[in-house]
């Protein structure tokens, strides 16, 4: 685990991984694929049937993890998190945060509570999780944030305020936490994924809005879970040692198009 040779490799073995909301789809994708750069990885989310399918996952790729539950909602859950991968390992180097929640619905229709559960969740969790862990690592001198950025981080989506709203708030707090935590070791990046099938949307791009993102998309494809994975690893490993602050777009060139045809 040395900074100082970035060129060195993306091994992640001697990591210690925390991946909240990562126990489906992206964030499942994602922490199984910090397991198999060598990195233990303690996947969370509310569902304890869920944190024990993918901790079983962990396990079958040879790395060490934790049955844990906890909720982004919920800073006591986090905290019992934290004190638990403390107790089994020590520390924590890297930690994912990839919870996230959205509703489709018109503006003018949509009520103040899914507002607010959509802002607490994709904003406010993620600033909770950081807030747990980072302390430790300022502590320690070195840490990884990686959070779940979103196209509507850029650009604006058909009704979903709330969400676009709450993205791109995820991106002003990784460029306000990069500059603040940087002279502590600490970097914080984000990914941003294009469109990517899983099963919370799959029903919903076989629609016309699918065919329109596959149009706006030079690749003509979705991307699938486990092509975010490389951007995961490489923020994580000491080759990114001197990145902060930057949103990472895996989109299929989506962001970089004009006309298409």
């Amino acid at each position: 685990m040395n900074d100082t040779n970035p060129c060195a490799s993306f091994d992640l073995t001697g990591y210690t991984a925390v991946v909240v909301g990562g126990t489906s789809g992206i964030g499942r994708a994602l922490a199984l694929g910090l397991a198999g750069a060598g990195a233990d990885v303690i996947a969370t989310g509310r569902r304890g049937d869920h944190v024990n399918d993918v901790a079983a996952a962990i396990e079958s790729r040879g790395r060490r993890t934790l049955r844990q539950p906890a909720d982004v909602g919920d800073a006591e859950s986090l905290s019992a998190l934290r004190e638990a991968c403390f107790a089994a390992f020590g520390k924590v180097d890297i930690v994912v945060a990839a919870a996230g929640v959205t509703k489709r619905v018109a503006s003018l229709d949509m009520t103040e509570t899914d507002w607010q559960r959509i802002l607490d969740t994709n904003l406010t969790g993620m600033m909770r999780t950081y807030r747990t862990f980072v302390p430790s690592m300022i502590a320690r001198g070195h840490g990884r944030l990686i959070g779940i950025a979103s196209l509507a981080s850029f650009v604006g989506l058909q009704e979903v305020a709330a969400y676009g709203a709450s993205k791109s708030a995820v991106a002003g707090l990784t460029r306000a936490l990069a500059v603040e935590w940087a002279p502590h070791g600490v970097t914080v990046n984000a990914i941003a994924p294009g469109v990517f099938e899983t099963d919370l949307n799959r029903a919903l791009l076989k629609g016309p809005r699918g065919q329109e993102f596959l149009m706006r998309t030079p690749m003509r494809r979705f991307g699938r879970v486990e092509e975010l994975v490389g951007a995961a690893v490489y923020l994580s490993s000491p080759a990114s040692s001197f990145v902060t602050g930057q949103l990472l777009v895996v989109d299929g060139g989506l962001l970089a198009s004009g006309v298409n045809q």
